[in-house]
């Protein structure tokens, strides 16, 4: 099971087309409001997530969090306790953490990114504490995915799903979205 939090502000297409590729590729996506039921993305695309923050269970049928970007999302992601959490428990049990854009800053604060490479919406690379810049629109090293921003997206999703489920599944999402 993933968790996609998302908190006022967030960017829409860094968290909705994640969650819509691992949807295809068979993933169990649960969104979390962060801050209320009703979560408003950074152009005004209002969503209804699947359980808020408080409700959110760190067990071991969690197998990734992701995190999208966006302004003020990212912000208000990473005053949310429940992100935190949710971050902490993803690196002391060797889960996978998924994080777009501006988010990477986040788990770079954190110190989880030393010593890996990384890549974050240009701007926000001096909160990648540690980290080794990629020129990659997406990265993965480790347990820890990173992508660019919006344009990076669809090639994000496909990442992760090709972290949960393999290459061939990821190939076969990639198809079967004309994505070439």
């Amino acid at each position: 099971m993933v968790y996609v939090f998302l908190a006022n502000g967030f960017e829409e297409t860094e968290a909705i087309a994640p969650i819509d590729i691992l949807k295809r590729a068979g993933v169990q996506v649960v969104t979390v409001g962060v801050g209320g039921d009703k979560i408003t993305g950074s152009h005004g695309i209002t969503v209804t997530p699947d359980v808020i923050e408080q409700d959110v269970l760190l067990t071991d049928k969690v197998e990734m969090i992701v995190l999208p970007g966006g302004m003020p999302g990212t912000l208000n992601l990473e005053k949310s306790a429940a992100v935190q959490a949710a971050i902490r428990f993803c690196s002391d049990n060797d889960k996978r953490i998924g994080a777009i854009c501006a988010a990477p800053s986040i788990i770079g604060k954190l110190g989880l990114l030393s010593g890996k490479q990384a890549i974050c919406f240009p701007g926000f690379e001096e909160f990648l504490t540690g980290a080794s810049l990629s020129d990659k629109k997406v990265v993965t090293d480790g347990n820890i995915t990173t992508a660019a921003g919006a344009g990076a997206a669809i090639e994000f999703g496909l990442e992760l799903a090709k972290q949960l489920k393999g290459e061939a599944k990821s190939n076969s999402v990639r198809a079967s979205m004309q994505y070439v």
